[in-house]
């Protein structure tokens, strides 16, 4: 029964659950009454869920409100509609809604709607003083009390009869910003505003501008007074004074400076006034500037001065600007329209000018020491004036060149460079040196004493024929060096060695090597070596030919081996030739007295031999000797023709001589036909020649 009861249960449960089926079709958001919204104006964030039922049952939704992805309002119905009111937009409240809705479980999710509240508050400026003097700054603070940083903020300075000064002021994380001012001279009346910015979706959007601050400036001092006497109608010579003056509420810190243009010519502290006097020249016209500071505050008043011409400045004229030495020259020293002054004609040094003569004219016979700068001066009721300077050069004529290579040497390595110094001891400076090749000019050089001339292009035939040009200012013209002869330096090209005999050489005998070079100037260096462990020079050579031969008398067995020959010059390149081998063997003569000895000793052995048999024979019996000896004859000549060829021991006489016989002759031959073959390779070696 209570099994039965049970399934019923859960079947009526199953069916309940099976009935409350439901879906999102979609969240929505909307705002009223539009998406722009004036500042301070309602406004509200509607959600929506459409919601699909299989039946009709109640249903608990959580509506979730987020503003650039934060909460700002959540709430719980039972409809399906929920509302975010703000009864007075601010435009903090600008910016990304959406909202959420939870439903047993479930999500929905809204789009994004972007909301602009336009409009901002207006801020609220105040100001640390109402009242400041010159020099002293006030403190500006401006707030926008409802808005939300980020924010801009802008004072301005407002003038009489100027555009106000803005300077801004970015804030990230306060609705306020403060600045500072400084109080310039002349800043009498002051007014200060600010205003707003923030960043929206289209752009920046500005609030209105503040309530205006008025400041009142105090002067501490006032603007400076500048006087001259006489004031107008100023010439040369006459007495200018100067006066600058001002008044101040206190005189301690008070500093009055004079200037013309950017030099101070006078300074006083602590005083009202200043007073400054000159003997008016021409250079004396300008602006002037009188200049009153205390602690940050300066004011200043200018004044143009004109002083008119006395007389124009002095001329100083030559009658020669270059000129030989020993030569004559007159300065005269002249002003237009102006006959009386007084006169002085002066060389300028730099230890300061040397005075020559106090007369408008100079005449002097000119030496080299005398170039240099010339002026002359003219004083008139006391003021004095220079004229320009006048160049003069006096010229020493340039001595006889001399032309020498650079390395010491007049030769040059055939391929090499050639630098070339022309010199001149004498002359006075600047001097132009020409260099020619032959006949053809190469280079063109100004300078003080001497020049240099690299010749790249060395050829075979370079020689000689260089020479060099050199002249100044001086009337004498040119002189020219005497012609250098350059020796070209070819050097060492194929070194070869060949030896007579070639290959073998006999014992005693002597060996003449051989050593000759293709291309090279003389005198040639030779070097003949013989390889071991380590090179072994044997003989060395100077000699004017490209070729040397070295006789070495006397060969011996050690000096069977390899030999080469280095050959060298003064191109200072050593150039090494291909080895050859000798060998040194026995000479004919020693050969047949080994030869010789050998058979005598051979043929010792043999007669040795043929007593002791003789010997032994004689001992047999008498009769049967006779008969015996006549039987053993063929025997013994048959017993020698069948004795074995192993037995080295026994030669026939004749056969000792004819073997030797031929020996010597197949020695000779040999000998004949040896040297025979040393003597073609000798002279048909193609080093050899």
């Amino acid at each position: 029964m209570y099994l039965a009861l049970l399934v019923i249960f859960l079947q009526c449960s199953e069916l309940y659950a099976q009935g409350k089926v439901f879906t999102f079709n979609r969240v929505e958001i909307k705002v009223e009454p539009s998406d722009k919204v004036k500042n301070g104006a309602p406004m509200s964030i509607i959600c929506h869920a459409d919601i699909s039922k299989n039946t009709h049952f109640q249903l608990k939704h959580n509506f979730t409100f987020l503003k650039d992805g934060k909460l700002v309002f959540m709430a719980m119905s039972d409809k399906e509609d929920a509302r975010y009111a703000i009864p007075v937009a601010k435009s903090s409240d600008t910016g990304e809604y959406e909202c959420r809705v939870n439903a047993d479980g479930k999500m929905g999710f809204s789009k994004t709607i972007y909301v602009w509240v336009a409009g901002m508050t207006k801020p609220i400026l105040t100001a640390d003083k109402k009242e400041v003097s010159e020099g002293e700054t006030v403190k500006l603070r401006c707030e926008l009390p409802e808005e939300v940083p980020p924010l801009e903020f802008i004072f301005r300075k407002i003038k009489t009869n100027s555009e106000p000064i803005e300077k801004r002021v970015p804030e990230q994380n306060q609705n306020f910003s403060e600045m500072e001012y400084y109080v310039e001279a002349g800043d009498n009346i002051l007014q200060f505003d600010c205003f707003g910015k923030r960043q929206v979706k289209s752009g920046w959007e500005s609030s209105q501008h503040s309530n205006k601050t008025l400041v009142t400036v105090k002067e501490p001092f006032i603007k400076p007074t500048l006087i001259t006497r006489p004031s107008n109608n100023i010439t040369e010579g006459d007495q200018i004074e100067f006066e600058c003056s001002t008044v101040a509420a206190q005189m301690r810190g008070i500093e009055i400076i004079f200037q013309k243009n950017r030099t101070i010519l006078n300074s006083v502290r602590d005083k009202k006034f200043l007073k400054y006097s000159i003997l008016a020249t021409q250079e004396d016209s300008g602006e002037y500037l009188c200049k009153v500071e205390q602690g940050a505050v300066s004011k200043t008043t200018k004044r143009n001065v004109f002083v008119s011409e006395l007389f124009p400045k002095p001329t100083l004229s030559a009658s020669m600007t270059q000129l030989d030495e020993s030569k004559d020259l007159i300065l005269n020293c002249s002003i237009n329209g102006l006959r009386r002054a007084n006169f002085s004609i002066l060389r300028k040094s730099s230890s300061g000018d040397i005075l020559l003569k106090k007369s408008r004219i100079l005449a002097i016979k000119v030496n080299v020491n005398d170039t240099g700068s010339y002026t002359c001066k003219a004083e008139v009721k006391g003021i004095i004036k220079e004229s320009k300077p006048v160049r003069i050069s006096v010229y020493a004529p340039v001595s006889k060149p001399t032309l020498s290579v650079a390395s010491g040497s007049p030769e040059v390595v055939l391929g090499k460079p050639l630098q070339l110094i022309c010199h001149s001891v004498m002359g006075t400076p600047p001097i132009t040196f020409t260099f020619y090749k032959g006949d053809e000019i190469k280079k063109n050089v100004t300078n003080d004493t001497y020049a240099t001339f690299l010749d790249e292009d060395i050829g075979l035939n370079d020689n000689g024929g260089y020479k060099c040009d050199a002249r100044n200012n001086h009337s004498s013209g040119v002189k020219t060096s005497n012609i250098l002869n350059v020796t070209v330096i070819v050097p060492i090209r194929d070194a070869s060695l060949g030896s007579v005999p070639y290959g073998e050489v006999e014992v005693g005998s002597d060996t003449a090597f051989l050593c000759s070079v293709k291309e090279g100037s003389w005198p040639i260096d030779f070097k003949f070596f013989k390889k071991t462990d380590h090179e072994v020079l044997l003989h060395e050579v100077r000699e004017y030919s490209d070729r040397t031969i070295w006789h070495k008398k006397t060969m011996k067995r050690k000096d069977t081996g390899t030999y080469y020959c280095m050959a060298s010059n003064r191109a200072s390149v050593n150039v090494r030739s291909r080895p050859i081998t000798i060998s040194v063997i026995l000479a004919a003569w020693q050969k047949g007295v080994i030869a010789a000895f050998v058979l005598t000793a051979m043929a010792g052995a043999g007669a040795v031999a043929l007593w002791w048999f003789l010997r032994k024979k004689k001992k047999a019996k008498g009769p049967s000797m006779e008969m015996s000896g006549s039987a053993l004859a063929p025997n013994l000549t048959s017993e020698k023709l069948t004795r074995p060829p192993s037995d080295g021991n026994y030669y026939s006489g004749s056969g000792y001589i004819e073997d030797n016989e031929n020996h010597m002759k197949s020695t000779d031959e040999s000998k004949d036909s040896m040297e025979n073959r040393h003597s073609q390779r000798i002279y048909g070696h193609p080093d050899a020649t």
